[in-house]
């Protein structure tokens, strides 16, 4: 509903101050959204992409460029610039997807597992990104399975379990919830989900 994929029956939706429901495009236009599986023109090359991608977010064409560039130098994809992003893996296609969420410079991004497929060095070399997003003003929603991930660069941290939010907060709001001072976020999911379990 953020990402206006969904229209909502009910309620209000703000980002930054903007009205989501009554002002889509205005909203979507400081947004980005990046699916799991990275949907991408398998017949563009990775610079192509990026300028179609660039175009539809009214970005100017020397800028586009510029950021183009300077998002494939970072997520290694310089070399392959003018291959056809069909004969790509899916890490590859995954980097191509992210720099596309990125060539706008969106003030929110909503990510889905953005390191699945990278390898270790990339994936370092994403977050680094992400964070410099965030310092710079930039709010990150991001969804994973890889609990470490979550630990190491959330702000705040919310557990869903079974479609339901069962707790929300910093770590250590979570530690503090859960009396355990030094748990890892591995350890307050086991716990919180285990109760939850138990209380079916």
């Amino acid at each position: 509903m953020i990402a206006n994929l969904m229209a909502a029956d009910a309620g209000s939706i703000s980002i930054f101050g903007i009205d989501a429901r009554q002002e889509p495009i205005k909203a979507k236009q400081i947004t980005a959204w990046l699916p799991d599986e990275p949907m991408i023109y398998g017949m563009l090359d990775p610079l192509e992409y990026l300028e179609f991608v660039a175009g539809l977010w009214g970005v100017e064409p020397r800028i586009a460029e510029r950021k183009a560039e300077e998002l494939l130098r970072v997520l290694d994809l310089w070399e392959q610039r003018r291959q056809r992003c069909a004969s790509f893996s899916r890490g590859m296609k995954q980097k191509v997807a992210l720099a596309g969420a990125l060539i706008h410079d969106p003030k929110l991004l909503l990510l889905d597992e953005p390191l699945t497929g990278l390898d270790a060095a990339v994936a370092r070399q994403v977050k680094t990104l992400l964070m410099e997003r965030v310092r710079a003003g930039a709010t990150i929603v991001l969804t994973t399975h890889i609990l470490e991930v979550a630990e190491k660069l959330a702000d705040r941290i919310g557990i869903i379990h079974r479609g339901r939010l069962v707790a929300e907060g910093t770590l250590e709001d979570l530690r503090r919830l859960r009396n355990q001072d030094a748990a890892s976020l591995e350890d307050i999911f086991l716990d919180l989900t285990e109760a939850e379990r138990c209380a079916a």
